[in-house]
C-alpha cells in the first residue's frame, strides 16, 4: 500500500520512486485524475469568492441633473445683478426715456419802409441778394466729409444726408409751406422728440419749446400764397463729433420765397420773404440706422414781418406795398419761468430787392 503521497494504484512504472523525485507532488497520472473529487461551485459561491464580471451602474439620482442646477443658479445670479444695477444706478435710463427738447427762437424782422413788389417774381430775385442762390434742394449742398475718431466716412455722410432731407422737407415742400401737412417732417424726427413735435402743432405756444415755426417754415394760408415754387437757397452744412457716441450737424441756410396775397390772380404783385434758419442736429448710431434726427436748437430770423405779430404758429409776412406798423413785440413776464422772451429785429434795406 502506497504512502500518503502515492497515487491510488502505486508508483507508475519507470517513474523514480520515493521522495527522491522533486516533481512527485505535481505530476499526476490518469488514475489519480479519475479518482479526484470534482466539485462545481454554485453561482452564489462563485460570487462570494470572486469579483463580479460586470461592473454595477451607480443608482440613478432623482431630481434635476447637475447641469440644470448650474444653469438655474447662473440665471438667478444674472437676474439679481440686473435688479441690483437698476436700483444702484437709477439715473441710467434707456435712450427712449432720455428726452432733450428742441430749443427754438423765432425773430421777426420789421422793414423800415414799404415792401417792394413786382408782378414778375423772377425780376425780384434778379435784383436781390438772392440773385446767385441755387434753386430748391440744390441749395442744400453736402460738404466734403471725412471719418471722425469714432464714426466712419459713410456714417458721417449718412448724418449730413439726413439733415439735408429734413431741411428739404421742412422748408421746400409746398404742402408744408401752406400748412396742409407735417407728415413728411414728422417722419424724420427721432421718436424721443415726437411728443414735443406733436404738442407744438396741437397747442402752439411762444415758449421757446412749442412753436411750429421752430420745426419748419410755413406761412399763414389765409394771408399769403406762393407766387413761385422755385425757392432760392444758400448755406452750409458742417458735421463734428462732440462725443464718441454722437455726431452733430450744423445747418445754416438762407431761403428766399416769392409770395403774393392769398387768392390773388396772376396780375397781383409779388414780394420776397427771407428766412434764415440755423439748426443743430444730433445723431447716434440708432438715428443713422433709422434715418431720423434729433434737433437740439433752431434759430430763425424772418422778414419782412411785423414785430407785434404772432410768429409761433405761422409766419405772416408783410406783402408788396405794406409797411410795418409802429409797435413793439409782445410783453415778457419775468415771473413766468416757462415763457420765452419775445424778440424783434429790423430788416436792413440791403436785404430787400431794388425795384
Amino acid at each position: 500500500m502506497g504512502g500518503p503521497g502515492d497515487p491510488p494504484e502505486g508508483t507508475p512504472e519507470g517513474a523514480p520512486g520515493g521522495g527522491e523525485d522533486e516533481y512527485r507532488s505535481v505530476v499526476f497520472d490518469e488514475s489519480f485524475v479519475r479518482a479526484a473529487r470534482l466539485q462545481e461551485y454554485s453561482a452564489q459561491e462563485r460570487m462570494a469568492d470572486h469579483a463580479p464580471a460586470v461592473r454595477r451602474r451607480p443608482p440613478l439620482h432623482r431630481g434635476l441633473p447637475r447641469q440644470a442646477l448650474l444653469l438655474v443658479l447662473l440665471i438667478a445670479l444674472a437676474f439679481g445683478t440686473a435688479v441690483y444695477m437698476g436700483v444702484r444706478h437709477p439715473t441710467q435710463l434707456p435712450k427712449a426715456q432720455i428726452v432733450e427738447q428742441l430749443r427754438m427762437t423765432v425773430i421777426p424782422l420789421a422793414p423800415r419802409s414799404a415792401v417792394p413788389g413786382a408782378t414778375n417774381p423772377e425780376a425780384l430775385y434778379d435784383h436781390s441778394p438772392a440773385a446767385q442762390f441755387r434753386i430748391g434742394a440744390e441749395g442744400f449742398t453736402l460738404p466734403p466729409v471725412r471719418r471722425t475718431a469714432h464714426f466712419s466716412e459713410s456714417e458721417v455722410v449718412a448724418a449730413v444726408t439726413i439733415a439735408k432731407d429734413y431741411l428739404v422737407a421742412s422748408s421746400l415742400d409746398p404742402d408744408v409751406l401752406t400748412g396742409d401737412t407735417v407728415r413728411g417732417v414728422r417722419l424724420l424726427v427721432a421718436p424721443q422728440q415726437l411728443d414735443q413735435f406733436d404738442q407744438s402743432f396741437y397747442r402752439p405756444a411762444a415758449d421757446g419749446r412749442h412753436s411750429p415755426t421752430g420745426w419748419l417754415v410755413r406761412f399763414d394760408p389765409a394771408h399769403a400764397q406762393l407766387a413761385d415754387h422755385r425757392i432760392r437757397v444758400q448755406g452750409t452744412l458742417q458735421a463734428v463729433e462732440p462725443s464718441s457716441d454722437a455726431l452733430e450737424v450744423t445747418a445754416d441756410h438762407t431761403l428766399v420765397y416769392a409770395l403774393k396775397p392769398a387768392g390773388a390772380d396772376a396780375r397781383a404783385k409779388s414780394s420776397l420773404v427771407t428766412v434764415r434758419r440755423e439748426l443743430t442736429f444730433r445723431f447716434d448710431r440708432d438715428d443713422l440706422r433709422t434715418h431720423q434726427a434729433e434737433l437740439l436748437t433752431s434759430y430763425v430770423q424772418a422778414g419782412p414781418l411785423a414785430c407785434g405779430g404772432d410768429t409761433a404758429d405761422h409766419l405772416s409776412p408783410l406783402l408788396a406795398g405794406q409797411t410795418a406798423k409802429a409797435g413793439a413785440p409782445p410783453g415778457t413776464d419775468p415771473y413766468e419761468t416757462d415763457s420765452a422772451t419775445a424778440l424783434c429785429g429790423t430788416l436792413s434795406s440791403s436785404a430787400q430787392p431794388r425795384v
